[in-house]
């Protein structure tokens, strides 16, 4: 008799984590984002240049999702094992060379993207992804990736509908609602693309701006 193919099963981090990945553009929500696996990149953009127009940050993004795409497969095909899941947002955290930020900074960008892993994927898988994923599209982001985990604790969030140039007046509420109850900002600015930023219509943009948070 033929052997038993042994069943796909099903993972979606997004649906799992939906206070963190979707939350409401009404109100400001404090969160307590535990520890996580990601892949990430770091890089700078030039003043003035808008992310999509930056080469560095359009093949980090393009690395991150190559990789992300191959893992996927993997897992699916792993004999077994097989776990599809679903590929999840790309992240972005945000600062200046001298730690700041500010949406008028007249510095270079300072940014790390993000992308959360499940845990079962392990450090050969990621570098076997890696190794395929720049074989098949070669781009430089590919040397510069890795994955390690990272825990970003207690923060608030909220989702920000529109184009980028309007998230200084969703950042105001962030600062109104800490001030309120008396927490103070730390860390990188933190944004969760909902869709890829590099085709999306401004207008249709749905983005997560997170900052951690702690007591005064």
């Amino acid at each position: 008799m033929p052997a038993t193919k042994t069943p796909v099963q099903k993972l979606d981090l997004k649906k799992e984590y939906k206070h963190l990945y979707l939350p409401s553009a009404k109100q400001v929500s404090l969160v307590d984002v535990p520890e996580f696996q990601f892949t990430m990149i770091d890089g700078q953009i030039e003043p003035g240049v808008p992310p999509a127009q930056s080469k560095g940050f359009v093949d980090a993004m393009t690395a991150m999702y190559g990789v992300a795409y191959t893992l996927k497969f993997m897992s699916k095909l792993d004999p077994d094992s097989p776990l599809d899941f679903t590929v999840m947002a790309i992240e972005g955290l945000w600062s200046t060379e001298s730690g700041g930020f500010g949406f008028e900074a007249d510095q270079p960008w300072l940014f790390s993207l993000l992308m959360m892993q499940p845990d079962h994927i392990t450090d050969t898988m990621f570098e076997a992804a890696v190794a395929q994923a720049a074989q098949r599209r070669p781009n430089p982001g590919f040397e510069r990736i890795r994955m390690e985990r990272w825990c970003e604790g207690p923060s608030i969030q909220v989702m920000h509908i529109g184009p980028y140039a309007d998230e200084p007046a969703t950042v105001a509420r962030l600062d109104a609602y800490a001030e309120e109850h008396g927490l103070a900002k730390h860390g990188r600015h933190h944004e969760i693309y909902l869709g890829d930023p590099r085709r999306a219509k401004p207008e249709s943009l749905r983005t997560v701006l997170r900052h951690p948070v702690r007591t005064v």
